[in-house]
């Protein structure tokens, strides 16, 4: 009795060959979450890398487009009524509408000054630059790729091509006379009163810009003084490091938005947490996004 009772003792407490201790199965179940956690944190990165492409190349477009039909309603508003200014403004407050027949460019309006910020919403009029047909130069950056992309085709103009600004002060025409690259800059004669426009020399990886330079061929208007300086961020292909700090603000709380969405659907009803969640984790991303193209250089 004593010797059967020890050996089925000694069989029980012997494992069987092939299956797993009980002890293991908290260590397997402990990693195999922690590799679900780091695919699904993976996966979430790749589809914001993925959805911030998007944003720049399409969406942004559709932002521009919706800031240009309200800002042209504004100032053909304050054209009528001789309310358009005349020098110097608050940034982003609309300037000038920009015609150029030969890249098939109508009615863009021109905002003032060329921050990576400004320029979301359409070309943007160098703050320490008088207004397009004034005494002197002008200097009009727009972006090449990204928002609209207004100054896409503008390496494809010609030497005799016309543009077309209308001010507060009229309407002021200028004729192409070159294009140039900051790369291998190429001297054209020097007129007193020119208009500059300038983009990104790529679409993808802009390293230089492109300059085209235009003559006035209409009476110059009165420029009535006290330019502003610009800062690092107006300059061609600059870039706003300051907008690191929202974006560092942004992520932080789509990182506890998504936190909470998952809780809450873990804990109570998983469909009506995402209707609840769902649609500020996309106001947070846009805004996120609109953070981070700011860090982009301005011509891009």
């Amino acid at each position: 009795m004593t010797a059967t009772s020890t050996k089925g003792s000694d069989e029980s407490s012997t494992p069987v060959e092939g299956r797993p201790r009980d002890s293991d199965a908290p260590r397997r179940s402990r990693g195999d979450t922690t590799i679900r956690s780091a695919g699904l944190a993976v996966t979430l990165l790749a589809a914001l890398l993925l959805t911030f492409v998007g944003y720049l190349y399409f969406l942004s477009g559709v932002q521009e487009a919706r800031s240009q039909d309200t800002l042209y309603v504004r100032l053909a508003g304050e054209l009528a009524n001789g309310l358009a200014p005349v020098g110097a403004t608050a940034s982003g407050n609309p300037v000038a509408i920009l015609n150029i027949p030969a890249i098939g460019m109508k009615n863009t309006v021109v905002v003032e000054g060329t921050s990576p910020e400004d320029l979301t919403e359409g070309p943007g009029l160098l703050r320490s630059t008088v207004q397009p047909g004034q005494a002197g130069i002008s200097v009009i950056f727009g972006r090449r790729a990204t928002f609209g992309a207004p100054f896409a085709d503008l390496p494809d103009l010609k030497r005799g091509d016309v543009i077309t600004a209308t001010t507060s002060q009229g309407v002021s025409n200028y004729q192409v006379i070159g294009v140039s690259s900051s790369e291998k800059p190429v001297p054209f004669q020097q007129y007193q009163n020119t208009l500059l426009l300038v983009t990104a020399d790529s679409s993808l990886t802009p390293a230089h810009y492109v300059e085209v330079e235009a003559k006035l061929i209409s009476a110059a208007r009165q420029e009535p003084g006290g330019l502003p300086q610009v800062n690092p961020s107006e300059v061609a292909l600059g870039r706003d490091f300051y907008a690191l700090i929202p974006a560092m603000a942004w992520a932080i709380a789509l990182a506890v938005v998504a936190f909470a969405g998952s809780y809450a659907s873990a804990r109570w009803s998983r469909w009506p947490a995402w209707v609840a969640v769902i649609p500020v984790v996309i106001a947070i991303t846009w805004n996120l996004y609109q953070s981070l193209s700011a860090l982009l250089p301005n011509l891009y």
